[in-house]
């Protein structure tokens, strides 16, 4: 600390800290995807629209990330993925301690029982593939109160 400084540096290192929290809020969708050309153009699309995203390619990352602390607003999940399915991914999303967290599901083979169940699960909403990427930014936008 320097005689002109206004902050001391206690002061110095809460404010540091308080920036880092709000950065660090900004809001974050998880992509799950098990095809890595759809999950990075989705990341790539959110990013462009200033949308933080984490991605996993299966349910165990995907629970790892969100088991991990990391500030996760919203996620985006494949329907068809192996070993596991978006809905088996969703089940263990609702029977944790983020069962709160809203949900996207996306489809290119989905039925009509697939969209009945994820509604079950308390789903935002059930996007067919191609997806709309207006309707999901708007969908995202929503959820996420930004």
């Amino acid at each position: 600390m320097t005689e002109h400084d206004i902050l001391t540096d206690a002061e110095r290192a809460a404010l540091q800290e308080v920036m880092q929290t709000s950065e660090s809020s900004s809001p974050c969708v998880l992509i799950v995807d098990d095809d890595p050309l759809a999950r990075d153009l989705l990341a790539e699309f959110l990013e462009l629209n200033a949308i933080e995203c984490l991605k996993a390619c299966d349910e165990a990352q995907a629970l790892a990330l969100l088991a991990s602390g990391k500030p996760i607003h919203l996620m985006l999940t494949d329907l068809r993925m192996q070993p596991h399915d978006g809905l088996h991914l969703i089940r263990k999303v609702r029977e944790s301690e983020r069962a709160a967290l809203p949900v996207i599901i996306m489809s290119g083979d989905a039925s009509v029982r697939d969209a009945i169940d994820a509604m079950h699960l308390s789903v935002v909403d059930f996007l067919l593939k191609p997806i709309d990427t207006d309707k999901l930014l708007t969908l995202i936008r929503k959820e996420l109160n930004i």
